[in-house]
């Protein structure tokens, strides 16, 4: 290996170098090498410094020609390129060379983000985020048993015993990029099952969910009952509160074991739904419910005061509550709460 690389590192840049670039990098996927070793003979191959990253695990790899780990960046990155695993990058590879690249740099790069994608999907389970919908499902399944779904986490590339954690998800965005953001530097998986999508992972910062996000954060439980736990969280997210553990919501929970006609049939529901037709009524219900203070909701509406108080008085003689009174307060909150989770 290391005599093939003498002799190609000083190639012309001509079809029979980029060949011979090709053969270089079929040799060591013969050879079954893992990554530092594509990244040093990378190195001596193209006589600078090589580098890859995975995003999964933010494992950074950079090898000096004389095949030692390299120091301290002395150059920036004179060429990139992104690594592709079932149609997701899974992270990068570059070249640190002074000046301009030299003309076969595109040609290796091209095979080392190949080679790359081959050593991360033959040893062990795919790193790409987006997971097989059949078996995320057998995960969650309340009806799977302990056996099957260990078998299907492990194939998932969770470790053994590790505490898994669902998140239920409504986005625009895709999953692959939510799930990287929540979850940095550890396993996580996605799938879109019909109207909601699923992530699971051993831990979630619900702090890196990006904007337009809405998503109910399951307890570390067992799967299933996470799962359970999630989608009830999503249900209670709103724009104020995108994202909702569902440990944070207490017995607030129990109002999604209502069933929906004692919902609906209910008196203060039924008012809200009538409110609902004056989207600015509702607006300032929602924002008063929110912090229990006529100032602070006119500051979050950026109104004044005196304008949001005459609102609120009209908008409870509509209920027929008194928001003044903690007690029509509170009436006010549980039947937003509730109407809100008809999903009208």
């Amino acid at each position: 290996m290391e005599a093939l690389a003498a002799r190609l590192s000083h190639l012309d840049p001509d079809v029979e170098g980029a060949i011979r670039v090709v053969m270089f990098y079929d040799t060591l996927m013969r050879r079954r090498v893992d990554l530092p070793a594509l990244a040093r003979a990378t190195a001596g191959l193209a006589e600078c410094v090589a580098g890859i990253r995975l995003h999964s695990t933010g494992r950074t790899l950079r090898m000096a020609p004389d095949g030692r780990e390299a120091g301290p960046a002395s150059a920036p990155a004179s060429i990139t390129e992104a690594i592709t695993l079932d149609d997701e990058e899974i992270g990068t590879v570059w070249l640190e060379r002074e000046g301009a690249p030299d003309a076969l740099d595109e040609a290796v790069l091209d095979r080392l983000a190949i080679a790359v994608a081959t050593v991360v999907e033959r040893y062990g389970p795919a790193r790409t985020t987006m997971a097989d919908p059949a078996l995320v499902e057998l995960v969650i399944s309340a009806d799977g048993d302990d056996a099957a779904r260990t078998r299907a986490l492990r194939l998932l590339g969770f470790p053994a015993d590790a505490p898994i954690r669902v998140v239920a998800v409504r986005s625009g965005l895709p999953l692959e990029k939510i799930g990287s953001l929540i979850c940095p530097g550890r396993p996580v998986k996605a799938a879109s099952l019909t109207d909601v999508g699923i992530i699971l992972a051993t831990a979630v910062d619900p702090d890196r969910f990006p904007e337009d996000v809405r998503a109910g954060i399951g307890e570390t439980a067992c799967p299933h009952r996470s799962w359970q736990d999630a989608r009830t969280a999503l249900r209670f997210t709103t724009a104020r509160r995108p994202v909702i553990h569902y440990g944070d919501l207490g017995a607030l929970a129990l109002l999604a074991r209502i069933p929906e006609e004692d919902t609906r049939a209910n008196a203060d529901v039924v008012a809200i739904s009538k409110l609902a037709a004056d989207p600015e009524d509702l607006r300032t219900l929602d924002a008063y419910c929110a912090t229990g203070s006529v100032r602070q909701a006119a500051d979050s509406l950026h109104l004044h005061h005196s304008s949001v108080a005459r609102r609120l008085t009209q908008i409870g003689r509509s209920l027929g509550v008194d928001l003044t009174d903690p007690l029509g307060l509170t009436r006010a909150r549980l039947a937003l709460t509730a109407w809100r989770l008809l999903g009208e």
